[in-house]
């Protein structure tokens, strides 16, 4: 299924809000994104081409469109990942439908999200490139919009792509890749080994069929709606500000540069807009750091599964559902699912009868399964997200800060277990 499939189906079933007021793209969109929330939005007579937004705003619309089941959806998402039949095709042809003459991105309806933005942002983009040493990697950029030829490319340090371009020497082909399939989207957004290919990971989701860029040897989706090529280079420029997906303010940094050198797309194409700090933002950004805790759990203790929170910005807090046997095995899943995800600042384990979909049934098992004295883990000085305005940074280093896991499990040290099941 490619990106318009998913539109396509989202308005058969009545789920599209279409609109066809003509809105300018620097924050006329993005309000009115905001005032539609979280609906999928097709917008119509924007300038350039289409846009599209929030079509992948939750975990279920995304298993239709993959065809995996959303009871056990983080189980069934890892069988077909890791264990799923690989249907990659690669084809001796050039991306593109059609070309721009010369390259421009102002050509783009590319959107300047909020007040006080360093610029225009292109977002949604699942960026292709050749390590020289470790071969295909794919990860999402912001890319603020300088000029016509030129961006400024949010790259994390000690990542895929900031390893392939100081293994490249400092300047790297990459291609930029808008509306490709769901199932790139979805392994782009994943963190495996450095081994791993993602395409590979998402050509277990779904047929994948990739053609050849113009002006590299990178090979990117036959049905993306928009591939912009060109170079990362080692030329750093000031990137930012940047609203985030905890809704707060990203700090300016000296970022590379990008340099284009084509644009191509089907006809008639459909811009993705992802706006930050939305549902999409969260579902793609948040989603498979639930599967890294699923997994990680696991490995200590049966994990049925796992919420990273809306309330936690969909990055900061989880909520993790196990199948208990052991007093010891609620720390231990906190333990991992610390180890599994970084950036995860607090954590909450509960017993497999309270929904983690409900955060009320979450509150409430922590107000009755719960003593602060015994059932807390407090870890400090540990590393931390970035996002998280409140941690402790210092530019260039890893910023650090607490942890706080809760154990929210019925404990054997209560003589009457029976009082503290939750009557429905």
């Amino acid at each position: 299924m490619d990106f318009r499939s998913c539109i396509n189906a989202l308005k058969s079933k009545g789920k599209l809000v279409e609109c066809d007021d003509e809105l300018d793209l620097n924050l006329e969109v993005t309000k009115k994104i905001e005032s539609l929330h979280p609906q999928p939005i097709l917008f119509n007579k924007t300038p350039y081409m289409k846009i599209a937004t929030n079509i992948f705003s939750n975990r279920f619309s995304y298993a239709e469109f993959l065809n995996i089941g959303t009871t056990h959806f983080l189980k069934n998402l890892h069988e077909r990942l890791h264990h799923g039949k690989t249907d990659l095709e690669l084809l001796n042809k050039t991306y593109g439908e059609v070309e721009m003459h010369r390259p421009d991105l102002s050509q783009l309806p590319i959107l300047t999200h909020y007040s006080g933005d360093g610029g225009p942002y292109i977002t949604s983009a699942v960026w292709f490139v050749n390590d020289a040493k470790r071969g295909r990697n794919l990860s999402y950029h912001r890319m603020m919009i300088v000029d016509k030829q030129h961006g400024v490319v949010r790259v994390v340090e000690n990542r895929g792509m900031h390893q392939a371009l100081l293994n490249s020497g400092g300047s790297v082909d990459v291609a930029i890749c808008i509306g490709p399939p769901p199932a790139v989207l979805l392994a782009a957004a994943c963190s495996p080994d450095s081994s791993v290919d993602e395409v590979q990971l998402a050509a277990c989701l779904d047929k994948l069929t990739l053609v050849k860029c113009k002006t590299s040897d990178l090979y990117v989706p036959k049905d993306c709606e928009i591939v912009i090529e060109g170079k990362l280079v080692s030329e750093m420029r000031n990137e930012g500000p940047f609203v985030d997906i905890t809704g707060t303010w990203d700090e300016i940094r000296m970022q590379p540069v990008f340099v284009c050198s084509r644009i191509s797309h089907r006809i008639n194409p459909i811009y993705h807009a992802l706006v930050p700090a939305k549902s999409e933002h969260c579902m793609l950004m948040g989603m498979p750091k639930e599967l890294d805790i699923y997994l990680a759990v696991n490995e200590k203790c049966p994990c049925l599964d796992v919420r990273i929170t809306d309330g936690g910005s969909s990055w900061l807090h989880a909520v993790v559902q196990i199948e208990k046997r052991h007093d010891a095995d609620a720390i231990m899943a906190i333990e991992a699912a610390f180890q599994a995800h970084k950036s995860l600042k607090h954590c909450v384990v509960v017993d497999s009868d309270i929904d983690i979909y409900n955060m009320n049934e979450v509150e409430w098992a922590i107000a009755t399964r719960f003593q602060a004295d015994k059932d807390i883990v407090l870890l400090t000085e540990q590393p931390s997200s970035s996002l998280d305005p409140s941690a402790f940074h210092v530019p260039g280093k890893k910023s650090t800060g607490s942890k706080l896991g809760i154990d929210a499990t019925i404990k054997s040290r209560y003589v009457n277990r029976d009082m503290f099941k939750k009557i429905s």
